[in-house]
Parts: C-alpha cells; sequence; structure tokens
C-alpha cells in the first residue's frame, strides 16, 4: 500500500517559542547575563532562526565554536549583538574576525600573540584551562595580567552534567583562583553549570543544550518534532526477512511500514533494532537496521495506518531516541540531516 500523496522527506518542526522559553527558564535561573550557544548551525536546527528569536527575546550574546559561523548570524542579527567564538584567532582567520566583528576566546599563548599582531585594536576574550585539559591557557602560561583589556575571561566544565561529580569543585576553585583579582567579565558555566547553582555564574552564562530542550536541563520544553511519512506498508510471513543482512526476521505474520529516512538524514546506525517511533501514542519498534534512506517499522498492532510515524516529539525526547543508540541528544540533534523540510513555529 502506498501512499503517493505524501512528500518523500520527514518534516522537522522547531518550536522557536519553546526555544526561548528554555532560555528565559535558565536566565531567571540567575541574576548575571544570559548569553546563548548557536554552534553547529544552532545545534542543527538553524542558527539563523535560532539567533532570531533568541535576540528578539533579549540574548545579546552568543557563541559559535568557529569564525565560519559567524556569517549567517551577522546576516540576521546585524553588527550589534557580541559573537563570541570558541576556537579563538585561528591562523587563517584574520580577515573574517575584523570583517565580522565577532569576538576570538583566545586559548593559547600563540593565539594571544598572534591577535596582538594582526589585530592589535579588536577586541578579544580568553579562554582558560580549569582541568578538562580540551582548550584554553594552561595555568603555567597565564598570568592575571593576560586578561587586561578582554571582553571575557571564560572556562569550560567537564563534568557539570553530573552535580555531585568531584570535578566540578575542583574547576570552580581552580577558576577562581586563576581570575583572581581580574577586572574582566568571567564565565565558566553552560547548560549544566548554570544549574548547578550562582557560585558557578560569575558574570554570564552560555547556555546551548538546555535551549534546544535537551538534558541536563530536564524542565526543558521539547523544541524538535519529527515526523516521517510512510511511503510503503507490506505483510510479512513467518520466516520472511527484512533489510540488510537479514537483521530481522518475523516470528508470526507481520506488518512492515517503510519509512523515508534513515542515517543519511541524522538518525544513526547504532538505533538499528533499537529505536522506536509512533503512530500517534503508540509505540512502534523498528525492525531491522537503519540503512541510508529508509527505515523498516513494525506496525502489525496500528489498525489505522497513518501517513507518517513520529520519532521525535511529545512521546520521545531526543535525550531518549539518544539513549536507544547509546549516545547523547547532542549528536542525535547535530546530526539532523538537511533533507528534511523544515518548519518553524
Amino acid at each position: 500500500m502506498s501512499h503517493p500523496e505524501l512528500m518523500g522527506t520527514g518534516t522537522l518542526q522547531i518550536d522557536l517559542n519553546a526555544l526561548v522559553e528554555n532560555w528565559r527558564a535558565l536566565d531567571r535561573q540567575t541574576a548575571t547575563e544570559t548569553g546563548a550557544v548557536v554552534k553547529a548551525d544552532g545545534y542543527g536546527l538553524g542558527a539563523g532562526r535560532v539567533a532570531k528569536a533568541l535576540a528578539g527575546a533579549g540574548v545579546r550574546t552568543f557563541f559559535v565554536a568557529v569564525v565560519e559561523e559567524v556569517a549567517a548570524l551577522r546576516a540576521v542579527l546585524g553588527p550589534d549583538p557580541v559573537i563570541n567564538v570558541f576556537s579563538g584567532h585561528m591562523e587563517g582567520d584574520t580577515q573574517a574576525l575584523a570583517d565580522l566583528g565577532a569576538i576570538p576566546m583566545l586559548n593559547s599563548p600563540e593565539q594571544v600573540a598572534r591577535h596582538k599582531v594582526r589585530l592589535p585594536n579588536h577586541p578579544f576574550g580568553l579562554q582558560i584551562d580549569t582541568g578538562m585539559n580540551r582548550l584554553g591557557i594552561e595555568t603555567y602560561d597565564w598570568s592575571p595580567e593576560m586578561s587586561r583589556d578582554a571582553t571575557l575571561v571564560m572556562s569550560h566544565l567537564a563534568c557539570a552534567d553530573e552535580p555531585d561529580h568531584a570535578g566540578n569543585k575542583a574547576q570552580l576553585r581552580a577558576f577562581l583562583d586563576m581570575t583572581a583579582g581580574i577586572l574582566a567579565p568571567r564565565s565558566l558555566s553552560a547548560t549544566g553549570g548554570t544549574l548547578l547553582g550562582p557560585e558557578y555564574h560569575f558574570d554570564l552564562t552560555r547556555p546551548g543544550i538546555g535551549l534546544y530542550g535537551g538534558l541536563p536541563f530536564a524542565g526543558a520544553s521539547p523544541v524538535a518534532r519529527l515526523d516521517l511519512p510512510v511511503v510503503q506498508t507490506r505483510s510479512v510471513k513467518p520466516g520472511e526477512p527484512v533489510g540488510y543482512a537479514h537483521a530481522f526476521i518475523a516470528e508470526t505474520p507481520r506488518i512492515i511500514a517503510t519509512v523515508s529516512a534513515g542515517y543519511a538524514d541524522g538518525l544513526i546506525r547504532a538505533l538499528s533494532g533499537k529505536a522506536t517511533l509512533f503512530a500517534g501514542d503508540i509505540p512502534c519498534p523498528l525492525a531491522g537496521r537503519v540503512s541510508m534512506d529508509l527505515l523498516t517499522v513494525d506496525v502489525t498492532h496500528i489498525e489505522d495506518m497513518p501517513d507518517h510515524l513520529t520519532i521525535l516529539g511529545p512521546q520521545q525526547t531526543v535525550d531518549q531516541l539518544a539513549d536507544a543508540a547509546g549516545t547523547i541528544g547532542y549528536e542525535i540533534l547535530t546530526s539532523l540531516g538537511h533533507r528534511y523540510k523544515r518548519a518553524y513555529s
């Protein structure tokens, strides 16, 4: 049974009102400025649309991973909002930083030297390493005098999604020690750190995943809904296989729906045999492997087959889907492909 009237791609519905409410909820938890992280194309949901909605709610400080991400923001935000670049001032970034008015978070003595030579009058921030050992100026290279004229001094918590992890207190102590007496504004917390409480807030928090409906912000409203069209349904007899490697063998007569989406659309292959889709509120298990463009789903128990199945929505959060794949909500969101029809509300 085919459904020729449907589009062949899924519909990714993005609730910008929910996104804004998530930002406001996190903002209410602090007495300081609340920025927003919109890297990775707004965590896969469209950086321009996301940033415009957040700016309308009052966000004035944004963060991206690399300078190449700034242009899409400037196109919708104009020249005034602050856009910080986590990767700092890389070798080929000078012209783009200047043209786009972006502020690099300098991560090493080499970047500090490069910035002073190439853009001596251009604003800069500093990222310091307090124990994550990923980005940032190390303790042995750091002196508080480096922060003179900096717009921001920041670090990043490695374990903030685990409130009782000893690493949080250790990094807080290190951050306090390294920044003691400086005059520049300070920032330590993304979403998880914001939820740890006021001692982690400093002058600016910079939530990311919580804005988009993900953990560790358990109170977040869902932002993304993903409905996938049913291309075809078929009857499968006992003993018959479904999909690659015959990974699913029917033990009893089954009805299988073939759905338009796959790992090319960000539904990663680790979901094979584990994911659940929904016909309304009724769960329907994935039958066999995720392939590049298609999923096969057991809908035997569905009396009135809908024209689509839902994989993200009120029935299943991005983190619940991620759990099925043994990953995190961040990976699911940022992997969502560009074939979906995107609908903003």
